[in-house]
C-alpha cells in the first residue's frame, strides 16, 4: 500500500480495515505491534510500522450532535467532508477546515493539520474528547480538562487507536472567498500581519520568484450576505472571475470565488462534493513564529531560483497559538510555509536542507506529516513539553505496541 500521492510505500506486514469498534479492540489486543492509518495523506513514514496498520475509515461515522454542549461526536476515520455536510445541514459549523476536506478527522488532528486564520487554532484545537483503544484493547476517553489532554490530541498515533472524537461546534456561518492578484513582495514583507489579518482566513500563493505574487485567497466570514467586498487589498486587485484555480487542471475542483455560501463550501480550498484525484507531488511544510514571518520569508527567498524549477506552488498561512504539547503552533502564533513540489525526490531531498538552514534561526518546526530532513533531536528540542509527552507515551503504552520506525527515532532522539 502507498500513500495518497504514491510517493511512500508502507512497510507494514498487513493492513486491516475493521468495520466496528469491537473489531478494532480485538485486533489491537492480539497484535504485538500496530499503528493507526488515516486516509494516507502523509508524505513521510510517520504512520508506518513493521507490524500491522489499522484503518478506521470503514467504521460507520455514527455522527451525533449535542446542541446543548455544542459538541459533535464523530467516528475517527470519518472524513471532514462528511462531518461538514452533517453539521451544515443541522445548522452548525466547525471553526476551521483544512485545505483538503477529504482527510480523516483522527489523522488530521494527530498530526497538527491546520487550515488558516490569524485568530483560528488548528483543527486539533476543536477537539473536546478522544476515545482510544489502548494496548490491552480496552476503551478509554480523554477529555478536555483531563491532565493528559494537552499531550493526547496531537500524539502521532502513539497513545492508541482513536475510534471516536468529540469536536466543539458553533452556529453555522457564511463565507465568501475572493482572489486578489498583484500583491508586491515588498508590500507583503513590509507588513505581513496587514495581509494575513485582512479576513477570517487568508492564503498567499507564490512561486517565490514571480513579483507581484500570484494569488491571495481571502475568505471573509459574513454576517450579512450584502456586505461590501473591497476591490483592493494592499495594492492587489480583486479578480472578478469565479475561477479560483491555483494550477491548470482538467479536473480542478477548487472552491469558487466571489460567491457567498456556507462555511463548509468555502473554508476548504477544495470542494467537499468532489474528491481530488491522486496528486503526483511531494509536500513539505514549516512553522515559524508569526513575529518572525517577514524575516523567515526573506531568508527563504534567497533560495528562490533554486526552488522555483521544482515547485508546483507554495502556500503561506497563519495559525493561532495553542497549548497542545506537540502542535506545531504550541505556544506561539505561527506562519506555515508550505511547499507542494513536483514528484522529484532527489531534487526535494537536495533542497530541503538549504530551506531548513535558512529557517533554523527562527526555531522552525516541520509538519509531522510532511517530508523534511531535520534531525529528530532538533525537532524534539523545538517542543517545550516533549519530555512530558515522552513520559506520557511510556506510561500509556509501556510495551511500545503503537510505535513504528519514524516515531521510534523521534522518541529515542528526544530522550
Amino acid at each position: 500500500m502507498r500513500n495518497w500521492s504514491g510517493t511512500i510505500e508502507y512497510g507494514a506486514s498487513a493492513v486491516e480495515a475493521p468495520s466496528t469498534i469491537d473489531e478494532v479492540q480485538r485486533l489491537v489486543a492480539r497484535t504485538p505491534r500496530i499503528r493507526a492509518l488515516g486516509t494516507r495523506h502523509s508524505f513521510n513514514d510517520i504512520a508506518d510500522t513493521e507490524g500491522v496498520l489499522v484503518t478506521t475509515t470503514e467504521i460507520a461515522p455514527d455522527l451525533a450532535l449535542d446542541q446543548e454542549r455544542r459538541v459533535a461526536t464523530v467516528g475517527a476515520g470519518t472524513r471532514y467532508a462528511a462531518v461538514a455536510t452533517f453539521l451544515t445541514e443541522a445548522g452548525w459549523a466547525l471553526h476551521n477546515m483544512g485545505s483538503l476536506p477529504h482527510i480523516s478527522v483522527a489523522g488530521a488532528i494527530s498530526t497538527g493539520t491546520h487550515g488558516s486564520g490569524d485568530l483560528n487554532g488548528n483543527l486539533s484545537t476543536a477537539v473536546r474528547g478522544l476515545q482510544f483503544v489502548g494496548p490491552d484493547g480496552e476503551l478509554r476517553w480523554v477529555r478536555h480538562g483531563d491532565a493528559d489532554f494537552p499531550g493526547s490530541v496531537v500524539a502521532l498515533g502513539l497513545l492508541g487507536v482513536i475510534v471516536r472524537v468529540e469536536l466543539a461546534v458553533e452556529p453555522s456561518y457564511l463565507i465568501r472567498q475572493d482572489v486578489y492578484r498583484g500583491l508586491p513582495w515588498a508590500t507583503l514583507l513590509a507588513d505581513v500581519p496587514a495581509i494575513t489579518s485582512a479576513a477570517y482566513s487568508v492564503s498567499v500563493f507564490t512561486d517565490w520568484v514571480t513579483d507581484p505574487i500570484g494569488q491571495v485567497w481571502v475568505k471573509r466570514r459574513l454576517a450579512d450576505v450584502d456586505q461590501e467586498v473591497p476591490e483592493e487589498l494592499a495594492g492587489a486587485l480583486r479578480d472578478p472571475r469565479h475561477d479560483s484555480q491555483i494550477l491548470p487542471s482538467e479536473d480542478d475542483n477548487t472552491t469558487q470565488q466571489g460567491i457567498v455560501g456556507a462555511w463548509s463550501a468555502h473554508l476548504p480550498h477544495f470542494r467537499i462534493d468532489s474528491t481530488p484525484s491522486n496528486g503526483d507531488e511531494i509536500q513539505t511544510e514549516y512553522f515559524v513564529a508569526r513575529e518572525d514571518a517577514a524575516a523567515a520569508l526573506a531568508a527563504v527567498r534567497e533560495h528562490a531560483h533554486d526552488i522555483a524549477p521544482h515547485l508546483l506552488i507554495t502556500e503561506l498561512r497563519t495559525i493561532a497559538a495553542d497549548d497542545l504539547w506537540l502542535s506545531p503552533a504550541t505556544g506561539r502564533d505561527s506562519l506555515a510555509i508550505h511547499f507542494t513540489w513536483r514528484n522529484e525526490p532527489d531534487a526535494v531531498v537536495a533542497l530541503t536542507p538549504a530551506i531548513e538552514a535558512a529557517l533554523d534561526p527562527f526555531a522552525v518546526r516541520p509538519h509531522w506529516g510532511k517530508v523534511h530532513t531535520m534531525p529528530e533531536a532538533v525537532v524534539a528540542s523545538r517542543y517545550p513539553r516533549f519530555a512530558d509527552f515522552r513520559a506520557l507515551v511510556h506510561r500509556v503504552d509501556p510495551g511500545g505496541k503503537f510505535r513504528g520506525p519514524a516515531v521510534d527515532r523521534l522518541l529515542e532522539a528526544g530522550a
